[in-house]
């Protein structure tokens, strides 16, 4: 499988674990967080957080539904969503919003989704140099009560730096969002 000079135990103190998780992601930023876990053997989550306050912020999670519903306004992006198996990717715009049984559906020409309430757990603000060209990336990423990542939206994707306006935008959702505010 994946080779790593990195290993996490659990005798690490909290703080010794987080630093050695930023030392293991910081050796290349655009490495993608899903394959670092995979080699540290930890739940994706755990790297964001390690990453707080540097290029990751906690979303008030409470609010989650509301962050969703604030995608509408961006128009379109780029969803990404993986399980152990498989990763797919789409483009398209959120809206058509609907609540059914705990499921919120979003179902638009270009997006058809339904995202299980009960297994969200948190959520991030996440910017990074992207795996596949070093541009700069934005993104808003869900995780499951398991630590995965449960679906990421990528504000955009390759290709450019992001101009200022989505940068303004970006920030803009932080601020209105954060955690503890």
């Amino acid at each position: 499988m994946f080779q790593t000079h990195t290993i996490i135990t659990p005798e690490m103190l909290t703080t010794e674990r987080m630093q050695t998780i930023r030392d293991a992601f910081n050796s290349d930023r655009s490495q993608m967080t899903l394959m670092l876990a995979q080699k540290l053997n930890i739940p994706e989550v755990e790297i964001i957080r390690s990453l707080e306050g540097d290029i990751a912020h906690e979303l008030d999670f409470v609010r989650w539904e509301e962050i969703i519903g604030a995608f509408e306004t961006l128009g379109n992006v780029h969803v990404i969503v993986s399980n152990g198996a498989t990763t797919i990717e789409a483009f398209g715009q959120f809206g058509n919003f609907t609540n059914t049984d705990g499921f919120l559906n979003i179902r638009t020409k270009s997006l058809d989704m339904h995202i299980r309430s009960w297994e969200l757990a948190s959520v991030f603000a996440f910017s990074k140099p992207s795996h596949l060209d070093r541009h700069e990336s934005l993104s808003f990423q869900f995780f499951d009560r398991r630590g995965n990542a449960a679906f990421k939206v990528f504000l955009n994707f390759g290709g450019k730096d992001p101009d200022l306006q989505l940068i303004h935008t970006y920030r803009d959702l932080i601020k209105k969002f954060i955690k503890n505010q």
